[in-house]
């Protein structure tokens, strides 16, 4: 297992190298779709969407602590999802970007991930990717964090494409990934 971050994943290395190069590709590229943009920048839709690339910095916080704090370890939320009345506004994450600067969307998502890597790497540590989430999903079963990870997956891969189509509509920035 590879100690940092890992830019890629091999192209013939253990599962778990594999699973993180890849979660950590969509990261860098989703990063790269929102970095650099001021707030018109972050809040601007491209209908018939509301999606916003804010909205998708703060949704994919969320999504990381959820995922990897609150399922994988078992863990309570910390700030500021802690504080969010989620019955009242399910969507919170989305409407409440708008709000925040993108400094602050930024650090949000990047203190996001930086945990998801701290508790990946906790898990790691004593086994393989067939160890089971703290947390019980519907039928009372537990995911493996190979299933949390192909899941991340996905999902940054379905917003990277959102992200694209956003980026595209503010400065035109094309292309499938941070140049090298």
């Amino acid at each position: 297992m590879n100690n940092g971050p890992l830019t890629e994943p091999p192209v013939a290395g253990p599962e778990a190298d594999t699973l993180l190069g890849a979660l950590e590709r969509n990261r860098r590229t989703f990063a790269w779709k929102c970095g650099g943009l001021d707030s018109a920048g972050l809040n601007k839709q491209h209908p018939p969407s509301t999606v916003t690339l804010g909205g998708l910095l703060k949704h994919l916080a969320l999504v990381e602590d959820e995922y990897f704090t609150r399922r994988l370890l078992g863990k309570e939320l910390g700030a500021p999802w802690d504080t969010v009345d989620w019955d009242a506004d399910p969507d919170w994450e989305w409407g409440s970007a708008a709000d925040d600067s993108p400094e602050e969307l930024m650090e949000l998502w990047q203190a996001a991930v930086e945990r998801s890597r701290a508790a990946v790497a906790e898990v790691l540590a004593v086994g393989g990717v067939d160890q089971l989430a703290q947390w019980k999903g519907r039928g009372g079963k537990s995911p493996s964090l190979r299933y949390i990870l192909v899941d991340l997956i996905e999902e940054y891969a379905r917003h990277t494409g959102h992200a694209d189509l956003i980026r595209e509509s503010v400065d035109g920035l094309t292309g499938e990934g941070v140049p090298q």
